[in-house]
This record gives C-alpha cells, structure tokens and sequence, in this order.
C-alpha cells in the first residue's frame, strides 16, 4: 500500500500561526498552495516583464511540497526555529527525516520524477522564489488578519514587508506595487460594487 499522498493529504490538519491569536485558522495545505501561486506569480513576472530567466516549473513545485515534512514535524514557529543556529541546524535535519520517511511511501518507479521536488536546491535560484513567496504569503495573511480588526498582527506585518523589500527582488516589488493593494479590499470592492 502507497501512502505518500495520504501523508499529503495531511497537511490539512496542520495549523500555522500556533503562538498568535488569528481571527482564521490557516493550514499548511492552503499555506502551500497559496506559496505555489505567489511562486508562479513572482516567476511569470520575472520572465514576461523582465524577461529574466527562472524555471517556473521548478519552483512551483519546490513551492507546492516546501511544507511537507511538517506532516511529521508540526509547523515549528519561527521564533523557536531561528532562536540559535544549533535549534536550526537540528530542526533542518529533523525535516529531512520526515521528507525521507514520507517519501519513502511514493512506488518505486515514482520517486525520480517526485523526490527532487521533495528536496529543494536551497541554493538555485528558483528556490529564492519560493522563499519570496512564502514570506509574501505571510504578508497577506498579516494583511487579512488585519482587515479584520486583529492587532496581533501589527508587528508582523512590519517584520514581514522590511523583510520583503529587503530581498531587493524585481518581481517582488512589482507584485507589491501592481497586487498588493488589492489585498486590503472587500469583495464589494474587489466587484466594484
């Protein structure tokens, strides 16, 4: 019995944002798609606006599976993941157990086509795509936890854009000047009601 996408479908059950208080729940699942989307999003830009060269396929699919481990491992908060380098260091080896063990569930003749994407290239440049989209994705969640009147989030939204724009990345800055204020609309708005 293969088990892999049953290990995927997991991620569904774990929650992100554990030492916040969030007006909504946001889960690993939904997290990882909207990374895969901000992903496409950020590459389509580089390549059509910039005409710059990335791999988009690679990175999407960086995006997609960049949370799985956290099936086994739960969504280890950032303050606790980068409180020294040795927690870091040790918490990077525990993921790569969990990404093996899951991985180790997909049939044989699967894996060289799914495994690569399991393990990012954490040096290539498409994986500084997905690091931007996943730190974009936050973003938006501190931009929609405050649309909501949630002032937990006031810090991290600051923390988050400093980061962003400290990326000095084209297609980050595109997306925040042509998308990002669209984000702090409602739907009315958004219809132009």
């Amino acid at each position: 019995m293969d088990k892999f996408y049953a290990y995927m479908d997991r991620m569904k059950f774990i929650k992100r944002w554990q030492l916040m208080r969030s007006v909504r729940d946001e889960n690993i699942m939904e997290h990882s798609h909207s990374v895969a989307v901000l992903t496409h999003a950020l590459c389509a830009i580089e390549r059509s606006v910039f005409k710059g060269s990335v791999d988009t396929e690679t990175a999407v699919f960086y995006a997609l599976y960049h949370e799985i481990s956290e099936v086994m491992t739960g969504d280890l908060p950032t303050p606790v993941k980068y409180f020294n380098l040795q927690i870091h260091g040790e918490y990077e080896k525990l993921e790569q157990l969990a990404v093996e063990k899951i991985a180790s569930n997909l049939p044989e003749e699967m894996r060289g086509e799914i495994f690569p994407f399991l393990q990012a290239d954490k040096s290539s440049f498409e994986y500084k795509f997905v690091k931007a989209a996943d730190k974009l994705s936050a973003y938006i969640k501190c931009l929609e936890e405050l649309r909501s009147g949630n002032n937990e989030f006031v810090q991290a939204e600051k923390t988050i854009k400093k980061a962003l724009c400290e990326l000095n990345m084209r297609s980050v800055d595109y997306f925040f000047e042509h998308f990002v204020p669209a984000f702090s609309l409602t739907l009315d708005d958004l219809e132009g009601l």
